[in-house]
């Protein structure tokens, strides 16, 4: 496996030797590597029902502490599951951040009926944003403007074939900015952290980048995830105005070509849902 600059070089047997020094009722566990780790985190699965994540870049060590903290406030709000921390470790084994254990949630990512989805989706998003702020409440990844990725947006229009997508990203930055309270948002609300079971929508994952701010940011799932009919449904769930649904298409928009430009060589996969989002973006709504 080739490491990303700065990328932490994590081995089983480092796993292993964290948890036998810091949890050693769980020592004697079976521990197995997660191939679909994550672009942010390694996972190793510890026995049958939990899992352990460690951070990849040394920069990592703020989302661990941020989940421990404020997982179990949100978690009673929440209509669907949310990751369940059971264990916060420390620097140790030649790793030098904090790093967590969580209960193991089966699931994928096969959808079954996309207006079911846009229903429980929608459904989560208004209860997460009526979740009550606190003063101490963390800011969100992507909880103010976007007009930031403006230089790297400019890039990779230069660089894909994305009939349109230009126009729609200037009419993105002449949106007048969130002017209201800020709300809870996951910040990452994409198809990828969101866990199905048999076709239905069961968790959402990661929150690695939540916190508090406009709440455009988690409408992208309208554009990464939905066509234009479930997309309708997913709205009819959230009280949202017409200009931040459409600041919800430039964080669509955001994602959809930073992860199309920036993956396309490295995870196509991952490249090809941008594309998807980016070739939503110019339908209706």
């Amino acid at each position: 496996m080739t490491l990303r600059e700065g990328e932490l070089d994590v081995s089983e047997a480092m796993v292993r030797a964290l948890v036998a020094a810091q949890f050693p009722a769980w020592a004697g566990r079976t521990l197995r590597p997660v191939r679909a780790g994550g672009t942010d985190n390694y996972m190793f699965r510890l026995g049958d029902d939990l899992v352990v994540r460690l951070p990849r870049m040394p920069y990592g060590g703020d989302t661990v502490r941020m989940e421990h903290r404020w997982l179990p406030y949100l978690a009673p709000h929440l209509p669907l599951a949310i990751p369940e921390p059971v264990g916060l470790g420390r620097p140790g084994a030649g790793y030098p951040l904090p790093w967590s254990v969580y209960r193991w949630r089966p699931g994928d990512h096969r959808i079954g009926d996309l207006a079911a989805a846009a229903r429980a989706l929608g459904g989560f998003v208004a209860a997460l944003q009526r979740v009550p702020v606190p003063a101490e409440a963390p800011p969100a990844y992507r909880g103010g403007s976007y007009a930031g990725a403006d230089p790297g947006m400019r890039e990779a229009l230069r660089d894909l074939d994305a009939p349109g997508a230009e126009k729609r990203w200037d009419a993105a930055l002449e949106l007048p900015g969130w002017d209201g309270p800020p709300v809870w948002l996951h910040s990452d609300l994409l198809p990828t952290n969101i866990l199905f079971r048999g076709g239905a929508v069961d968790a959402v994952i990661d929150f690695g980048c939540a916190g508090v701010g406009d709440p455009a940011c988690d409408l992208m799932v309208a554009w990464s995830m939905f066509n234009p009919a479930s997309r309708r449904v997913l709205r009819e769930q959230l009280a949202v105005d017409d200009v931040t649904w459409e600041r919800g298409r430039g964080w669509a928009l955001v994602f959809g070509l930073g992860a199309w430009h920036y993956y396309r060589d490295r995870k196509p996969a991952f490249a090809a849902l941008g594309r998807r989002t980016v070739e939503q973006t110019s339908m209706t709504p």
